[in-house]
């Protein structure tokens, strides 16, 4: 089986005392009801490269134990696919590396091209026929599942769990993608 993995809220959260609702404004966007997300002005990324230094971007340390603990059995293949823009390009490996997680994917495919995050992360999906994918933005996840109806998707977030759609489930903990049940 493969399976996928976002990077920023799975391993990787936001800086403390920012609201993610904030972070989530100043990101995405709709476009007549199409799913966009913006590339940040100049002035922008260069607050979002701060606030991406791993200092303010602490580790989740029970999801990366996790993860890790899975992909020792090598039973199945693990990727790591974030959306990240390139002007994040060195603080995410700096990032990577600070946390080891190049130790436990098999693959980690980043948004270097600056494409749109759901259709970079779709593009991936197919690429590397995953089967479940788990991620903290609902939207995308949505957009991804009716894309990928053989895959199971999973919404990672703190107030829901339950099935959101044919192939989308709601879950608390990361565990819960290796369950039979879903």
């Amino acid at each position: 089986m493969n399976i996928g993995f976002d990077l920023d809220k799975i391993f990787i959260n936001y800086p403390p005392f920012v609201p993610a609702k904030l972070i989530d404004r100043l990101y995405k966007q709709k476009s007549n009801g199409v799913l966009m997300y913006r590339l940040p002005s100049k002035p922008e990324q260069l607050i979002r490269v701060i606030s991406h230094h791993h200092l303010l971007r602490p580790r989740i340390t029970k999801n990366i134990q996790f993860v890790k603990s899975l992909a020792k059995n090598k039973k199945h293949n693990y990727y790591l696919i974030s959306s990240r823009f390139s002007f994040l390009k060195e603080r995410t490996e700096l990032i990577v590396k600070k946390y080891s997680l190049e130790k436990i994917f098999d693959a980690m495919i980043f948004n270097f091209n600056d494409k749109q995050p759901h259709l970079f992360k779709n593009q991936a999906i197919k690429e590397l026929k995953v089967d479940r994918y788990v991620d903290d933005d609902l939207p995308l996840l949505e957009f991804i599942a009716k894309n990928n109806q053989n895959a199971k998707f999973f919404w990672l977030n703190k107030k829901h769990t339950k099935p959101l759609g044919k192939n989308l489930f709601a879950i608390k903990n990361l565990s819960e993608i290796m369950s039979n049940k879903l």
